[in-house]
């Protein structure tokens, strides 16, 4: 979480990721292709109720969540607007699926609640960092884990609600999951909170110093 360096399309020595500046990668056709599912999963299942085609949606778009990045590393296509997309595909699939869950009462409001809380105390946080010149945080391990486990709850609880055979299984394992997925959602909210804390004190000590310096 910092301001970035310029771009660079060569190898970094030690193997490490260099962030370029290509749209047309395929890392990032896969986030376009998994943004594309949101609004097609909302349509089946709100608009045609077709539960079992809309669990496979969320059931893809939820595996692939990690593709795009092992492909981006694998491949040395890692890109700026890849590493926009990705978090935002997320969180479109998380927002989007908990609104209409909550529609239709598979999931009760408390939870959504919960999570939608979590995204306006970030939104906070970024909105500060951007006042003092700071783009979006990295995306933690830990954030992620919590996102994998949401996105891989979600199609469980789907199958609970639609398939009464399977419910009381599916539905155990969807909210195991899925409380995990809440607590580390919040936990790692928390760890992007007190690094944007430090980074805007650190921030202010030096404009305080360079201003008495003057």
């Amino acid at each position: 979480m910092s301001r970035r360096p310029a771009p660079s399309e060569h190898p970094a020595p030690g193997g490490a990721a260099v962030v370029g500046d290509r749209v047309l990668t395929l890392p990032n056709m896969i986030s376009f292709v998994r943004l594309v599912g949101v609004p097609l999963f909302l349509y089946l299942f709100l608009v045609v109720k077709a539960d079992v085609a809309a669990i496979v949606v969320l059931a893809v778009g939820g595996t692939s969540d990690w593709v795009d990045g092992w492909i981006a590393r694998r491949l040395q296509q890692v890109s700026r607007l890849g590493e926009l997309l990705d978090p935002l595909a997320d969180r479109l699939y998380i927002l989007a699926t908990l609104l209409a869950f909550t529609a239709r009462e598979v999931v009760p409001w408390q939870f959504t609640g919960a999570l939608l809380a979590r995204e306006l105390l970030l939104l906070g946080s970024l909105a500060v960092l951007r006042r003092y010149g700071y783009g979006p945080p990295p995306v933690h391990y830990v954030g992620k884990t919590a996102t994998f486990l949401l996105l891989a709850a979600f199609p469980i609880l789907l199958l609970a609600a639609a398939a009464p055979r399977v419910a009381t299984a599916a539905g155990a394992i969807g909210w195991g999951l899925a409380w995990w997925g809440l607590v580390l959602y919040w936990v790692a909210g928390a760890m992007y909170v007190v690094q944007a804390g430090r980074l805007v004190r650190a921030m202010r000590a030096r404009r305080a110093g360079a201003g008495a310096a003057a």
